[in-house]
């Protein structure tokens, strides 16, 4: 009853999804501890003992950039098989004991002779239950540079010990069960043939080809793709992806720095322990290659509005001007109803509900761009202002007044970036992964705050070329 009440209790607290308010933070330094392990992994750690509750994440260079052309969509399909069940084991115990199961059999051990311990294999379904019994949530995902394992556990020690247990076998010794892909297969081909109906997906598609061209950035997932990747190619990339001495782990919850290292060790003790120097190194990804002149597309398209991409290859996330074209962004069109993308378009002349332009720093360049939907006669004429409004920024830059007002709506909503435990690691973990300053959220404030008008226009300058722009427009005339 005791360990009933407390799985419900755990239940309850994870499936609401509970934030844990961290003002002090926003108003204090926010100390992150950084060690690396034996093994070579590499763990990031900021305390937070106001609840009982964990927040891990783990990450490996195991992301799409990593897929085959032939095969675009491996890293995320492994991804999504990573759930589908775990195998039978044998592992180093102590003395042989009577059999114990944890909620769900999660932990299932049975003792087949001295020190050692048979855990039995765990389906779809028996893996959920065991989730659930623990109160536990254990993800999987693939973005183009990293795969990432997310674990949130209470901090209850027994329930932590099993979540950890089990994470550690999912994390290292997934099944891939072949019926299960067939069926995760066929599931996908529906959903590839439903988003060619989608006007957002196509234009996606076609805009992200002809930004990024060759490299792996631009890789989607086909049926033909889809068809060529197995069972065994998944195995594959795991085993060569999913290493130990790779892993960045961050963690922010109610742990100590002893406990956080035990824990570490725990969650990739099933995998390889061979140091990295004895691996062979992973294969250089080539870098984004500059756009050489301008492009523009026409999809044909029944849609009630036409849709409009304008954009190209930006920045790196270790770019030095990262800072002066984050403040700038926001002024050109990040800042919703406050960017001048907004005024020019949308206020002043109605071509549109919404307009607005990002950056997507990753390892590599990833796109600068703009978007929009408007009446398919307005496109013609909303593309002529974006780009003259895009052009005339960098050119020229923001005013001060601008800047100002964007600098103060950026650092009055930084205590809104690390307001809850889980937007806390996920600004961790961007530091683990970009090998950031461990002060960088402590400084994050100051660094917006002495950006000048002149940092702005240089570092738009340097990075952007409105010349050369790729624009494609679906839904409307050409």
């Amino acid at each position: 009853m005791i360990i009933a009440t407390k799985n419900i209790a755990a239940r309850a607290l994870l499936a609401g999804g509970i934030s844990l308010f961290v003002h002090s933070f926003a108003l204090a330094a926010i100390p992150i501890q950084h060690w690396t392990q034996a093994s070579g992994a590499e763990v990031y750690l900021v305390e937070s003992p106001a609840i009982a509750m964990v927040d891990v994440q783990i990450d490996f260079d195991a992301g799409s950039r990593r897929d085959p052309p032939s095969q675009a969509g491996l890293a995320g399909m492994m991804a999504d098989m990573l759930d589908k069940g775990v195998r039978a084991s044998e592992r180093p115990g102590g003395p042989p004991r009577a059999s114990s199961a944890a909620p769900g059999g999660s932990v299932v051990r049975e003792a087949t002779s001295v020190g050692t311990l048979f855990e039995p294999a765990l389906d779809e379904n028996a893996l959920s239950e065991a989730w659930a019994d623990l109160g536990a949530q254990f993800g999987t995902g693939a973005s183009a540079d990293r795969l990432s394992f997310s674990l949130r556990s209470l901090t209850d020690p027994d329930l932590l010990d099993k979540a950890v247990a089990l994470a550690a076998r999912e994390l290292a010794e997934p099944s891939f069960p072949e019926p299960i892909w067939q069926r995760e297969r066929q599931r996908v081909q529906a959903a590839l043939k439903e988003s060619y109906t989608r006007p957002g997906t196509v234009i996606g598609r076609a805009y992200s080809q002809a930004v990024y061209g060759t490299h792996p950035y631009g890789y989607e997932i086909t049926e033909a793709t889809l068809a060529r990747i197995s069972v065994a190619d998944m195995r594959a990339a795991h085993a060569a992806g999913v290493v130990a001495c790779r892993a960045r782990i961050s963690m922010v919850g109610a742990i100590t720095r002893a406990q956080a290292d035990a824990m570490a060790t725990r969650l990739l003790s099933r995998l390889p322990q061979v140091p990295c120097a004895s691996l062979p190194p992973l294969p250089v990804v080539d870098e984004v290659a500059p756009l050489t002149q301008t492009q523009e597309k026409h999809i044909p398209f029944d849609s009630a509005q036409a849709h409009v991409l304008i954009g190209q290859p930006g920045f790196k996330r270790a770019d030095p001007d990262y800072f002066a074209l984050t403040v700038g962004n926001y002024i050109l069109g990040g800042g919703g109803f406050v960017s001048r993308l907004t005024n020019e378009v949308r206020e002043k002349r109605g071509l549109t509900y919404g307009v607005s332009s990002h950056f997507s720093p990753g390892l590599h360049a990833g796109s600068f761009t703009v978007g929009l939907q408007t009446r398919p006669d307005q496109a013609a004429q909303a593309v002529k202002i974006v780009r003259q409004v895009v052009s005339d920024f960098v050119a020229k830059g923001p005013t001060e007044t601008e800047l100002q007002a964007a600098k103060d709506n950026l650092i009055g909503g930084f205590a809104l970036r690390i307001d809850s435990n889980r937007k806390l690691l996920d600004n961790i973990a961007g530091i683990a992964w970009n090998n950031l300053p461990l002060d960088y959220l402590d400084t994050w404030t100051q660094q917006v705050d002495k950006v000048t008008v002149a940092d702005i226009k240089a570092a738009f300058a340097r990075k952007l070329q409105p010349e050369k722009m790729v624009t494609v427009i679906l839904g409307a005339a050409s």
